[in-house]
């Protein structure tokens, strides 16, 4: 399934996994706009919510950091150790052509809608471990998705979307 011409919402992204036969949870909730809120929404699996930065070097290359959500993330630290130019937040006109998101809404699902290929997309190594789950919008900020790590990276890959795991 791809969304041409129209970004990919909630509810068609519920659809594209269930196409996928990829099996996820959803916890529908208030909608929350960064991770102080979201601390505040009882989730059912608080070590799997995923914190999403969404940046870009000078040159317009666009890159999705997806985080544990209790991490810090150090950018300079960041992008020498990835090769990378300097670092500043997207703007958020370039996050609703890009990813067709809303600030708040920032998600590696969002990649979906990159039908360029223009987002390299950076998954926290701990996302990888244990039971591998991650918990993600799916583009939109008033529910969470839980669904297995290794599903995503899959989905990213097959968009055409290049995927790399890091320490953060």
């Amino acid at each position: 399934m791809r969304i041409v011409g129209n970004f990919m919402k909630k509810s068609k992204v519920y659809e594209y996994l269930n196409s996928r036969n990829i099996r996820f949870e959803t916890t529908e909730h208030e909608p929350v706009f960064n991770m102080a809120k979201a601390a505040s929404v009882p989730l059912p699996y608080p070590d799997a919510e995923a914190k999403n930065l969404f940046v870009r070097d000078g040159k317009k290359n666009y890159y999705l950091l997806v985080v544990k959500g209790n991490k810090r993330v150090n950018l300079k630290k960041f992008r020498r150790e990835n090769g990378i130019g300097a670092l500043s937040f997207a703007s958020e006109q370039e996050l609703t052509a890009v990813l067709g998101l809303t600030p708040g809404s920032v998600t590696p699902l969002g990649i979906l809608n990159d039908t360029e290929h223009k987002v390299q997309c950076f998954i926290d190594k701990e996302f990888t471990e244990d039971a591998g789950l991650i918990g993600v919008h799916p583009n939109d900020n008033t529910a969470t998705v839980w669904l297995k790590t290794r599903d995503l990276i899959d989905l990213i890959k097959e968009n055409g979307n290049t995927v790399h795991t890091a320490e953060f």
